[in-house]
């Protein structure tokens, strides 16, 4: 990453910037998130905070931070436990690491379909997932779509997990993701969002994975060439607040949050849809290839991840439970 002294003191910096509150009469939310101005979820954000003005009558406002200004998604969610931030936005991958449970989230193929894993997001299942992030000074607020994981490199297409053998693949700090990689024949090589379109360049990583629009709006497409549909994992992206902002506003405030976050939840799911039609057409004509492989194969390969993590009883009933709803 460069000069740790150097990014310490940046990071301390921030800390002590952000970290200045005006005192309980302070009404402007903090919200950071690594995504590009264009991206669905900035969108929602945005139309967040034109909502929250509105119902408030100005007196909750929102002031957003995108494309990693404040920090990785993971350092976000360090600078909300510390009350340096209020709100961020965090794939369910990082997410797992600070709430545990969450990690079920990333086991590949556990969704039927999109309806599926909308119908457990937004049901009794998604809910208490978001509250055990309260154990960990943060709170969950709700779950954006943030589509299907695939597969994309630079030199050699996937056609079945045998051509993974060999390939560094990035992933998320999530180890769910390196898991399922690893039993893929893949070599998981976790990186920060930021660092990955050079790290492909340089030969440090030899491809990634993750949804259309981002594989579109990161510009990745620049330079990895092949696109598999495998579509192993739904992970959604986690609207967090850390505890301190809930606890300064008052029960009306909280009210007028949570209804402009479910709003601006179904109003980012419409986004998507378009967003990913948008986003497959716009990568193909600039040269790369898709590529609808046979998903059975993939998810016969990745049996043993189920059988390691079924070891877990608390995750093995999530399983189970996720299963089971239709």
């Amino acid at each position: 990453m460069g000069n740790k002294t150097g990014f310490l003191f940046l990071y301390l910096a921030l800390v002590v910037l952000l970290g200045c509150h005006k005192g309980p009469e302070d009404k402007t939310i903090r919200l950071a998130h690594g995504l590009d101005v264009n991206h669905s979820v900035h969108l929602a954000m945005v139309k967040m905070g034109e909502d929250l003005e509105a119902i408030s009558d100005g007196k909750l406002s929102i002031k957003i931070y995108p494309n990693q200004q404040l920090g990785t998604e993971r350092e976000c969610l360090e600078l909300l436990q510390i009350g340096s931030l209020d709100v961020t936005k965090v794939s369910g991958a990082v997410m797992e690491n600070f709430s545990p449970r969450m990690r079920v989230f990333g086991l590949p193929f556990l969704f039927r379909d999109r309806q599926h894993a909308f119908n457990i997001f937004d049901g009794s299942l998604g809910k208490e997932l978001l509250e055990d992030c309260k154990k960990f000074r943060l709170r969950g607020l709700g779950y954006y779509d943030s589509g299907s994981r695939s597969f994309y490199t630079k030199d050699k297409p996937i056609n079945a997990p045998d051509d993974l053998k060999g390939l560094k693949i990035r992933v998320q700090e999530s180890k769910t993701a390196i898991d399922m990689v690893r039993q893929l024949g893949g070599s998981p090589t976790p990186i920060s969002w930021g660092e990955i379109y050079t790290s492909l360049q340089q030969g440090v990583i030899d491809g990634a994975e993750n949804n259309p629009p981002s594989f579109y709006l990161s510009r990745h497409y620049e330079v990895c060439k092949y696109y598999t549909l495998d579509e192993h994992t739904i992970v959604p992206d986690v609207l967090v607040a850390g505890t301190h902002l809930w606890n300064r506003l008052t029960e009306k405030e909280k009210e007028w949050l949570n209804t402009v976050v479910k709003n601006s939840i179904s109003y980012q799911r419409k986004l998507w849809q378009e967003s990913e039609r948008e986003a497959l057409e716009e990568v193909q004509k600039a040269g790369v290839k898709i590529i609808r492989p046979d998903k059975q194969l993939f998810i016969e390969k990745i049996n043993t991840v189920y059988d390691n993590y079924r070891q877990d009883k608390e995750i093995d009933e999530l399983i189970k439970k996720i299963q089971s709803t239709h």
